[in-house]
């Protein structure tokens, strides 16, 4: 695991300004990435670094001779197209970038000047995925999710057996994954009402969100080489935000047997920044199953998972229907959580994964799934807010919410902060329904 080390002092300062208001996501104890090029433009996209609200153009900075040593293998591959090639270099390189972007930020670097020249606005830019996605797999760690959803159809066993012994997961679709901004039609499926004697083709009228994070893969393993959770963390980039938007109407009549298909593989939404993990290190948290429950097999156990497995990350939806834009009014939360709530660690996602043989590569996505928390006001899906669509969320407004319309905008947001920290951030995930085709 990751640990703290000069860069996450919360006392260093930027000689860019706005990283050191106390408010942004992108302090210099950040420095998270992504992969971006100027709106509008027909640049190239390259990677880049936040710091305040601005980017730090890597193309630009390595051609400016700012880094050297073994910081320059990471800069050059962070300035790629995709960052895959600089997550597949593993931990210690990132670290070592980090150092010497950490350095060269600082207030009263002797690399101010030669920095200053690379550095882009974000108001100024746009972004695409920072990773080519080879495959997805959704996890299921929120016991509160799933104990939620259960209760809809299984009132008196809510929970089927494996959930506490095993990190459920399926394997989803990444070619419909997209960086935030995304906006994509309203799915059709069959959809098939519980008295009628026939399924249908229509557009879904139970549109759903899922906050959750995504786990990016970052050193592969090879097939037939299983990663041990002790392990496990050193193959691990970072996190992003992830909304896996779902059609809650579609989903139960192809669920079974074989999982989620059409209600799932229409869109999904991150955020462009990825935390590292080493960024993440002040926000660890103690994790442990419930006195009772069953305790993780070993392959799923080492003493510094249950001593810092957790992550201390607080997160919230916010929406903004049409009415409210045309009044210009400001999103408006409707579920707050945090992700140390989880019933398996990044560590056990990872190390399931690949238990059987399975080699996970560069950029991979693992997503966590829905990350609700033990109360209501926490439930992280429309589905649980509204009890499957008994209690509508009544908005600010006067509108209420069963389900999402055509229009509908929801932002996630992430961040950590305690006291001797300094408060960092994972910026905003926004998608759009739009209507159906």
């Amino acid at each position: 695991m990751a640990t703290l080390n000069e860069t996450h002092d919360p006392k260093l300062t930027s000689w860019v300004v706005s990283a050191n208001h106390g408010t942004t996501d992108f302090p210099i104890q950040n420095l998270p990435f992504a992969v971006f090029r100027r709106q509008g433009s027909a640049e190239a996209w390259r990677g880049g670094v936040a710091i305040g609200d601005q980017i730090v153009d890597m193309a630009a900075a390595v051609q400016a001779g700012v880094f050297s040593g073994d910081a320059l293998a990471p800069a050059q591959a962070a300035a790629e197209p995709t960052l895959n090639h600089l997550m597949g270099m593993g931990a210690q390189a990132a670290s070592s970038l980090r150092k010497a972007l950490s350095k060269a930020l600082q207030t009263g670097s002797a690399q101010e000047a030669a920095l200053k020249a690379c550095l882009v606005p974000q108001a100024d830019a746009e972004f695409t995925l920072p990773a080519r996605i080879g495959d997805y797999t959704d996890f299921y760690t929120s016991v509160y999710h799933a104990t939620n959803i259960g209760k809809q159809f299984r009132p008196d066993n809510p929970l089927l057996p494996n959930y506490k012994w095993v990190p459920i997961g399926y394997h989803g679709r990444s070619s419909s994954i997209g960086v935030s901004g995304q906006a994509f039609k309203r799915p059709k499926g069959q959809v098939k009402p519980p008295d009628a004697d026939a399924p249908v083709l229509k557009p879904s009228a139970r549109m759903d969100i899922e906050l959750e994070m995504g786990v990016f893969v970052g050193q592969a393993n090879e097939l037939g080489d299983p990663v041990t959770i002790d392990q496990a963390e050193s193959h691990i980039f970072g996190l992003v935000l992830f909304n896996d938007w779902s059609a809650r109407d579609i989903q139960p009549w192809e669920y079974q047997p074989l999982g989620p298909f059409l209600a799932k593989n229409f869109a999904s939404t991150i955020s462009p920044w990825i935390v590292t993990m080493e960024a993440l290190a002040p926000f660890r948290a103690a994790f442990s199953h419930p006195e009772g429950d069953p305790q993780p097999l070993p392959y799923l156990s080492s003493d510094a998972n249950s001593a810092e497995g957790g992550l201390d990350i607080q997160l919230e939806a916010c929406i903004v229907t049409p009415q409210m834009r045309d009044a210009q009014a400001a999103p408006e939360r409707f579920t707050l959580t945090n992700y140390r709530h989880a019933y398996w660690t990044a560590a056990q996602m990872v190390t399931h994964h690949t238990v059987n043989g399975c080699n996970l590569q560069p950029g991979d996505l693992l997503g966590t799934g829905t990350l609700s928390g033990p109360t209501l006001d926490s439930a992280c899906a429309l589905i649980e807010l509204t009890v499957g669509g008994k209690n509508p969320l009544k908005l600010k407004n006067g509108e209420t919410r069963t389900w999402l319309e055509d229009g509908d905008t929801i932002i996630l947001r992430g961040w950590c902060d305690k006291p001797g920290a300094a408060r960092i951030g994972f910026g905003e995930c926004v998608g759009m329904v739009l209507p159906a085709a």
